[in-house]
């Protein structure tokens, strides 16, 4: 049968259908040519051969696919290929008849064959659903993969195909191959391929719609009941995918029954709910699938498939909310009635108790408890965890029941969502009040910068839109509403102002709320309220009663001072009259406070003690001062002792008593300044400073002797290095007074510092002492006094108390009294000192003409001096034999100055001379291992000389001949190598 272009549907339709009844040569006699009766005697013969029927099966299926590859379609129109899919050709629908046939005939002998069966439904359905697209991906898949995972892998292998029978024109073939299906579940209901081969068909585009619905559900429902539950989660990915594709009510009703057994994919319920391409959305059933898995989250009960805590999970809940306010929330009015509601329920509500208690006894009356399959008490049943309950949520109970009181970090998130449910449902008064209840309950700077923005944007978008009903009146009523909105808006425009106005004040009630004890901040705040006298006052008032004295950040003193100076220099501005007695009020509340440290309050009495000094009330002055130095009668008290108070310590505070010393210097007598000194060295609180301040009153009033006493007692309350400087101006000062009239005692004072003196501090005390003796006593006891200092100081000061000692012996005895000096120092000076001092003593020597003693100096100096890093002390030897010396002379400096350089050389550069040896192959003889363990004689046998020749320079003329015998018996000399270094003198230079 010929099909042409203008058929018309009917036409199309009437070819159907082509596999029922079952086509056999009786009924179709071109389904068996004569080369086909070979194969069927073969079948009649062997009918329970599975390999004969599966061999004809195979090679009939072979020769149909080349008949249909040298098929042309050309006179097919598009149309009808496109609605007939495989089966536009004759070719195409013989071939389809033919191998049923023989399916059918080989399922005759074999019904509970898989193989059979797998390979007659993939036939069937490559002819009704079209080609399949084979997908190539790389890896395999999971065993047993999470529904999530599943769900997403499954999308991406589901079933394609290319062309395939349209449903309405082979309508009749299709429900063909449905009853074929049935037929093979019928005697394989266990297998799950065969139930995912026929729920694949349900997803092909062309599937009629009255099989892709009720009958897909009612098949995905059958397979479910007649697999194991083993094998449901390979259905329930199937089922669910199907029901997002077909969406409305059935989505929702196969996902509710999933959900009761496995809630891993409610995450991905609520996102069907609220699709965009979701033409009936669920909002409130979304918000409280997303309460529940939130509540369950922070129980531990869940945990998210897509990996989010229980606070993301709030998070989308309130996006929700925030999305779709007038179908998820009750409204005012009726979250009003419900909070009556439930106050007349609680108020009479009965007590009940559990069934059991503590000590296992059963309790009989009462109401029952429900209890779970494990025996504990069944959780209590909530309408707001019900996606099936139709009543709407109380957003603004729950946000704070289960946002603000579990996730305080997050308060201004939760704050700015619920103020934005309120603004959607368009109760603008109740999110105003909610804005506020945030701004006045967070503790961070984050969660209030955060409620602010809302804040400001959401009274600039009303002062916005007040404006733009102002720009475009309505017609009628015109004039009373325009004057209306005036008024409305100039009231929104002053309460934005003073909402940008109030936010500096906000921030510093964020951080107060966050630590009262921040004594900063309240700085701050009085700063903020500027010239008002009245707010700075009371803010000063509420941050010292509020603020805890042991927990107060640093400067706590310095909010009593302010607050005193405040009343002291008549507020803010100045233009009051200065309130003295509130100032001391304060003040002297101040002192009753314990603070962190002595020191603060110590602060505090002195500048109590300034403000009288001020304001001229010096006989105040002195009394607050000697209040707050009174002294205990036990004086045992352990100033660094935290577990006492402040005030019991108080009078061991130095500053305290150097400001009452520096009043009583300037107010008071001589006697009542010395009591006050006396009193700090009787408590054992003076330091240096106050010992040379001590004596430097004594001496200004002529107190001279009472003065070096005050020294006398500094130097035995400290040791050095403290002493030191009291050493130093009480020696200066005894010996400017006294001078040569008292020598004796400061002869014994000097001993006295030296005794204890350690060698780091005695130099200058040293130099003191012998300038008193050259300049009051004998000079002999000055050079004395010299040698011992080059006995005792630090080796760094020896070179240069040498020096001295030097200078000091020429100049009273002459120059060649120093040389036993010069000879102790060599003696004495570390290394690099000991050569310039060897200098300075050739140089002495050559002044006295003692040019051998010189030239012996300088052979002594040269073992301390590398000629690579000190060439100064070579050229200065140079020039002096240049000068005085000989050539032998010459000579020998040059073999010590190579001497010293190949004594100075590292180890390191000796291995890097042997390794180079090693790689030209030179051997490593004795002499060799020798000079890298003796420098000097590589250095000599360097210069030519080897064991038995010179000791110098390498002699310029040849040996004289020996005699042949000699030759013969002495083995051969070695090759002498000229020195690279040898430096070559000519007759000028000598």
């Amino acid at each position: 049968m010929t099909v042409d272009a203008g058929a018309n549907l009917e036409s199309l339709s009437a070819s159907f259908p082509l596999t029922f009844p079952v086509p056999t040569p009786f009924t179709y006699p071109s389904l068996i040519s004569v080369k086909d009766l070979h194969r069927e005697e073969d079948l009649h013969r062997n009918p329970t051969s599975f390999r004969q029927w599966w061999s004809a099966i195979n090679t009939t299926r072979e020769a149909q696919n080349a008949l249909l590859k040298l098929e042309s379609l050309s006179d097919i129109s598009p149309e009808t290929r496109s609605l007939l899919g495989p089966l536009a050709s004759p070719v195409a629908r013989q071939s389809l008849q033919r191998l049923t046939y023989l399916y059918e005939a080989a399922l005759v002998n074999f019904p509970g064959s898989f193989k059979l069966w797998k390979s007659y439904l993939q036939m069937r359905t490559s002819y009704v659903l079209g080609k399949q697209i084979t997908k190539k991906k790389a890896g395999g898949k999971k065993r047993l993969p999470d529904i999530k995972d599943a769900l997403e892998e499954e999308q991406e292998d589901l079933e394609q195909w290319e062309g395939g029978l349209d449903g309405v024109v082979g309508w009749e073939e299709w429900k063909i191959l449905v009853a074929t299906f049935e037929r093979a579940l019928m005697w394989l209901p266990k297998l799950p391929r065969l139930w995912l081969m026929y729920l694949s068909i349900f997803n092909h585009p062309n599937c009629p719609p009255t099989l892709s619905h009720s009958h897909a559900r009612r098949t995905f429902d059958r397979a479910l009941r007649t697999l194991p539950p083993s094998l449901h989660h390979r259905i329930w990915v199937r089922y669910l995918l199907w029901a997002e594709a077909r969406g409305g009510l059935t989505t929702v009703a196969v996902y509710r029954r999933y959900l009761a057994i496995d809630p891993s994919v409610t995450e991905r319920y609520v996102a069907l709910l609220l699709s965009p391409s979701n033409p009936s959305p669920r909002p409130l059933e979304a918000s409280k699938l997303l309460l529940l898995l939130s509540r369950k989250a922070a129980r531990g009960e869940y945990v998210s498939s897509e990996g989010k805590s229980p606070y993301q999970l709030l998070g989308d809940w309130l996006d929700v909310v925030e999305a779709h306010a007038e179908e998820v929330g009750l409204d005012v009015e009726q979250l009003a009635s419900t909070e009556a509601a439930e106050d007349a329920g609680d108020g009479n509500a009965t007590d009940s108790q559990p069934q059991h208690n503590g000590s296992g006894l059963i309790r009989f009356a009462g109401p029952p408890t429900a209890v779970g399959t494990d025996g504990k008490p069944a959780p209590v049943y909530d309408e707001d965890e019900d996606p099936h309950s139709p009543r709407k949520l109380d957003i603004e109970k729950i946000v704070r029941k289960d946002g603000l009181a579990v996730y305080k970090d997050q308060a201004g998130r939760l704050w700015t969502g619920l103020a934005t449910y309120w603004i959607k449902r368009g109760e603008f008064d109740r999110a105003k009040e909610t804005f506020e209840t945030g701004i006045a309950s967070v503790l961070t700077i984050r969660d209030f910068t955060q409620i602010f923005d809302a804040y400001a944007e959401f009274s600039e978008s009303v002062v916005s839109a007040l404006m733009e009903e102002l720009a475009n009146p309505d017609e009628e009523d015109e004039d009373l509403d325009a004057k209306e909105t005036e008024e409305e808006l100039d009231a929104k425009m002053k309460e934005f102002e003073e909402l940008m106005d109030r936010r500096p004040f906000l921030v510093n009630d964020v951080l107060l709320r966050r630590n009262p004890n921040d004594v900063q901040e309240w700085e701050k705040r009085v700063a903020l309220w500027g010239q008002d006298d009245e707010k700075v006052a009371e803010t000063f008032t509420q941050a010292l009663s509020t603020i805890a004295s042991r927990r107060a950040t640093a400067n706590f003193h310095r909010l009593y001072i302010n607050f005193a100076k405040f009343y002291e220099e008549g507020g803010t501005t100045g233009e009051a009259e200065a309130d003295l007695a509130s100032a001391r009020k304060v003040l002297e509340k101040a002192t009753k406070v314990n603070f962190k440290n002595v020191e603060d309050l110590a602060e505090i009495w002195c500048e109590w003690a300034e403000m009288e000094v001020r304001h001229e009330n010096y006989d105040d002055a002195i009394r607050v001062m000697q209040r707050a130095t009174a002294i205990p009668k036990n004086t045992k008290v352990n100033y660094h002792d935290h577990a006492l108070s402040v005030q019991a310590r108080l009078f061991k505070s130095l500053k305290l008593w150097s400001f009452y010393v520096d009043l009583e210097e300037s107010l008071g007598t001589v006697e009542s300044t010395k009591a006050v000194y006396d009193k700090i060295l009787e408590l054992r609180i003076a330091n240096a400073q106050i010992i040379v301040n001590y004596a430097a009153f004594l001496e200004e009033n002529k107190y001279f002797e009472e003065s070096f006493k005050v020294y006398e007692r500094g130097v035995e309350v400290f040791t050095f290095p403290v002493s030191f400087e009291i050493w130093n101006i009480y020696l200066s000062k005894f010996v400017r007074r006294y001078g040569g009239s008292k020598l004796e005692r400061a002869r014994d004072l000097f001993e006295q510092a030296l005794e204890k003196c350690p060698p780091k501090s005695c130099k200058p005390i040293f130099l003191m002492y012998a300038q008193l003796e050259e300049e009051h006593g004998l000079a002999k006891r000055a050079m004395s006094i010299y040698d011992r200092a080059t006995q005792v100081v630090e080796n760094e000061d020896k070179f240069e108390m040498f020096t001295v000692y030097i200078a000091k012996a020429a100049a009273n005895y002459g120059l060649t009294a120093t040389r036993p000096i010069y000879e102790r120092a060599l003696e004495d000076l570390p290394d690099q000192q000991t050569a310039k001092m060897c200098l300075r003593f050739a140089a002495l020597e050559r002044k006295l003409g003692e040019i051998d003693r010189a030239r012996a100096i300088y052979a002594h100096a040269s073992q301390f001096c590398d000629p690579r890093t000190n060439p100064e002390f070579w050229a200065e030897w140079h020039a002096f034999e240049i000068d005085t010396g000989s050539e032998d002379t010459f000579r020998e400096m040059l073999r010590i100055k190579r001497s010293v350089q190949a004594q100075f050389n590292t180890e390191a550069s000796y291995l890097a001379a042997q390794t180079l040896a090693a790689r030209q192959g030179a051997a490593k003889n004795t002499e060799e291992e020798e000079a890298v363990m003796d420098p000097m004689a590589a250095a000599e046998r360097q210069s030519g000389g080897g064991k038995a020749g010179p000791t110098f320079v390498s002699a310029k003329q040849q040996a004289p001949p020996k005699d042949d015998d000699e030759q013969v018996q002495q083995p051969p000399s070695p090759q002498i190598v000229e020195n690279a270094d040898e430096i070559h003198i000519s007759d000028e230079d000598i």
